[in-house]
C-alpha cells in the first residue's frame, strides 16, 4: 500500500490536504505528525512512498529544513513542500536540501496541489523501479533548466519541455493529446503535438542515435516507454 506522511502543525490544513490526497488516490494510507520530534522519528521509522511538509512547526522556523535533512539519510523519498514562506525565496533554498517542488499557501487551489502530488507520486515510484529510462532521464521542476540525457544537455524549447515532463510524469502510461494540449499555449491541435514530440526525438538522438523512449499510440497519444533490463 502506498503510504505518505503530512508533516504540517496547523490541524485544519493538514486534514484538508489529507481529503485532497484521499480523494485523489483512494486507498492510500496518510499519516499525520504535528511536531518536529514526531515526524523525525516517523521519517526514520517509516518508509514513505512520498512526504509532504510545511518549513514552521509551531515556534521553530525551520523544523522543516531539519527534517528534510533527516529524510534525505534514507534518501530516495520525494517532498513537496508546502509553506507559507515566499516561493521567489524558499524555492531555491527548498532545491538546494533535494527538495521535489514547492507550492506557497494561500496561492494554490485543490486541482495545483493534487497534479503536483500525482506527479510526486510517480516521480518517487520511478526512482524505486527498475527502469533503463528512468535513470538515464533527468527532470527539475525547480531549477527549470534543460532536461539531462544521460549526463548530456538536451536543447528544447519551453513547450517541448513542458511536454516531456509531462510524458515522464507518467511514465510507462498514455498521456493523451487532450492532456497534452494543457501544457501548450498555442497551436493546441494533433498535428502541432506530433510536430513538438518529433522535435524532442531529434533532440534526444543528437545524443543517442538509438534513442526510442517515446512511443506514439495511435489515435491516442503518446507514451514514455519504461525499459526494464
Amino acid at each position: 500500500m502506498v503510504s505518505v506522511a503530512i508533516i504540517e502543525d496547523d490541524v485544519p490544513t493538514s486534514n484538508q490536504l489529507k481529503e485532497w490526497i484521499e480523494a485523489a488516490r483512494p486507498g492510500i494510507r496518510v499519516h499525520q505528525w504535528f511536531d518536529r520530534d514526531d515526524a523525525e522519528r516517523a521519517v526514520a521509522r517509516e518508509r514513505y512512498d512520498a512526504v509532504v511538509l510545511d518549513i514552521e512547526l509551531g515556534r521553530e522556523r525551520n523544523a522543516g529544513v531539519a527534517i528534510i535533512n533527516a529524510i534525505n539519510k534514507r534518501g530516495g523519498i520525494p517532498v513537496l513542500v508546502v509553506s507559507a514562506m515566499p516561493a521567489a525565496i524558499y524555492r531555491s533554498i527548498m532545491k538546494a536540501l533535494d527538495a521535489w517542488d514547492y507550492l506557497q499557501k494561500t496561492t494554490f487551489e485543490q486541482a495545483d496541489f493534487v497534479e503536483t502530488f500525482l506527479e510526486l507520486l510517480r516521480k518517487g515510484a520511478a526512482r524505486s523501479g527498475p527502469s533503463r529510462h528512468a535513470s538515464e532521464l533527468s527532470l527539475d521542476p525547480l531549477r527549470q533548466g534543460a532536461p539531462l540525457w544521460r549526463g548530456q544537455r538536451v536543447n528544447l524549447p519551453l513547450t517541448a519541455q513542458r511536454i516531456l515532463a509531462a510524458l515522464d510524469a507518467k511514465r510507462g502510461e498514455v498521456v493523451s493529446y487532450e492532456e497534452l494540449f494543457r501544457v501548450i499555449k498555442s497551436g493546441r491541435n494533433r498535428d502541432n503535438v506530433r510536430k513538438h514530440v518529433g522535435a524532442i526525438r531529434e533532440a534526444f538522438r543528437e545524443i543517442d542515435p538509438e534513442f526510442d523512449g517515446i512511443e506514439n499510440v495511435p489515435m491516442r497519444g503518446f507514451r514514455w516507454v519504461v525499459r526494464i533490463p
